[in-house]
């Protein structure tokens, strides 16, 4: 797993400008291994697609994955009949190698990738790549796990795929619903700074990037497709999960090691509507009641069994009282804690004597719930007596909350704590990724100029004006400069506050 920096901070997504005519907007990447016989008709089907229904510029690229047979020979007639087609040539077996290659060294703002078989319904594919051209998205994926996808697919097949993200979600933590669907697209600009990190370079390279992505807070769209199977496929189940396997557990071991810097892919601060400070909307609610109800119910479950001992050598009230006060002094330190974030002994005496103030509240409401149990039935049972002082702990527990976020533990301001700091990148050159022999690219476009590593502007406008079709030659797994550019962080404090000028929020 690599460690080093990536070129800096992503920029502010916006809407991708209108474009000249010739300019490409969208690149799609075909990576094919040996697809002599199903490459030419999907190529001529997708452009059809492409040029009916795509409203803007596109280009379609056959990335050639070191075949053996006359792939290349099929990519070079097409290249040479469509102008909208470009070839490039691998000598490394890879998908993952072959996307990374092809969309580092690709200038289109839009970079999407689809798999030769065509199983995916095309009609997805402006749904996809819509949310990106509008800023409104870092990736999308599609999904045939989708409540409204239809997929037809043999058992086997559907048992692996729904299996294997139920490990995503068991072991990594993953929100997507599918991550092996050969239909994604990216944000050049998030390309950039994603691909440096993703060390698959095979099948593993779609999920590793997509939970790479999702732990560093990007946003991910998901299209709902229809998929019809191949039954031709290539692929390799077997060993392809194995691989998919280790890749989760390498994965997994980086990101709890925390030997991945993620917040290198954060949006500029105030780009998230999480950032700015609303009147009358309270900051971390969410993950306090969510705290607090941890806690809660650990501390009734905790209060009960006291409650328990305590009513075999005691009264009701006495008992009530003992086990309520043992487990406020607990739920006070563990919500002070846990829930509201407060570290060091300062200030813990007066939190937990205002704890006890709760208490002595809570304690009125579960005495005169005894109280009036008492009242309606001489001997009431102990599973009646534990039923009312669940149902008056409930009502304590809210009252509680409240007492605690705006009198126990109020939000400090900002003014309290030490200034936040952001993420300014300073380059550093980094050796090759990999290395390889030459390889042959009839069409494929030269990145004007070297790939950035400068810090990316706050709210940058594509260039879209160069030679679409130019030639070039670049190495299996770099850049078309040859190097992967990459960045250390030196953190420097900034005002919350602090924006562009000119900038209206």
């Amino acid at each position: 797993m690599r460690t080093d920096s990536s070129p800096g901070t992503l920029p502010a997504r916006e809407h991708l400008p209108a474009a000249d005519a010739g300019t490409p907007v969208l690149d799609v990447v075909i990576p094919v291994y040996n697809e002599e016989k199903d490459l030419r008709p999907c190529v001529r089907r997708l452009h059809e697609h492409l040029t009916r229904t795509f409203p803007y510029a596109f280009r379609i690229t056959v990335a050639d994955n070191a075949s053996t047979d006359g792939t290349p020979l099929v990519a070079a007639r097409l290249a040479a009949e469509i102008p909208e087609v470009a070839t490039f040539r691998l000598e490394q077996k890879g998908r993952g190698r072959a996307l990374r290659t092809v969309w580092s060294a690709s200038e289109a703002p839009i970079l999407a990738y689809m798999d030769v078989d065509l199983s995916t319904d095309l009609n997805a594919l402006l749904p996809l790549v819509a949310p990106l051209i509008s800023g409104h998205s870092d990736l999308a994926i599609g999904s045939r796990l989708a409540r409204s996808s239809r997929v037809v697919r043999g058992p086997k097949r559907e048992f692996i795929s729904r299996a294997y993200n139920l490990i995503l979600r068991g072991s990594l933590q993953a929100r997507f619903s599918d991550a092996q669907c050969g239909f994604k697209a990216i944000r050049r600009d998030v390309a950039q700074a994603l691909l440096p990190l993703v060390e698959d370079t095979g099948w593993f390279f779609d999920t590793e990037m997509l939970v790479l992505a999702e732990r560093a807070g990007l946003r991910i769209h998901e299209v709902p497709v229809d998929w019809v199977d191949d039954p031709d496929s290539t692929v390799r189940i077997v060993r392809t999960a194995t691989d998919d396997l280790k890749g989760v557990w390498r994965v997994g071991k980086a990101l709890t090691t925390g030997s991945l810097s993620l917040d290198r892919l954060a949006r500029p601060f105030g780009d998230d509507p999480r950032d700015r400070e609303l009147p009358d909307v309270p900051r971390g609610l969410a993950r306090q009641l969510v705290g607090f109800c941890v806690v809660g119910g650990l501390s009734t479950l905790f209060y009960l069994a006291l409650y328990s001992v305590f009513r075999q050598f005691s009264g009701s009230q006495i008992a009530n009282a003992l086990a309520l006060l043992v487990s406020a002094v607990a739920n006070t330190a563990a919500n002070r804690r846990l829930t509201f974030g407060v570290r060091g002994r300062g200030g813990a005496v007066r939190h937990q004597a205002q704890g006890l103030v709760v208490f002595g509240i809570g304690l009125a409401l579960t005495s005169g719930s005894l109280a009036a149990l008492g009242a309606a039935t001489d001997s009431p049972a102990h599973s009646t007596e534990l039923a009312v002082l669940i149902a008056a702990n409930l009502a304590a527990t809210v009252l509680r909350f409240l007492l605690f976020r705006a009198w126990v533990f109020p939000d400090r301001t900002e003014s309290d704590g030490p200034s936040p700091v952001v993420a300014t990148p300073t380059v550093v050159a980094a050796s090759p990724v990999g290395a390889a022999s030459p390889v042959v690219a009839g069409h494929i476009p030269s990145v004007p100029g070297p790939v950035p590593a400068a810090p990316l502007p706050h709210r940058p406008v594509p260039h879209l004006s160069y030679d679409p079709y130019p030639t070039t030659q670049v190495r299996a797994g770099e850049a078309a400069d040859g190097n992967w550019r990459d960045a250390t962080l030196r953190l420097q404090p900034v005002r919350p506050h602090d924006t562009e000028p000119g900038d209206p929020r």
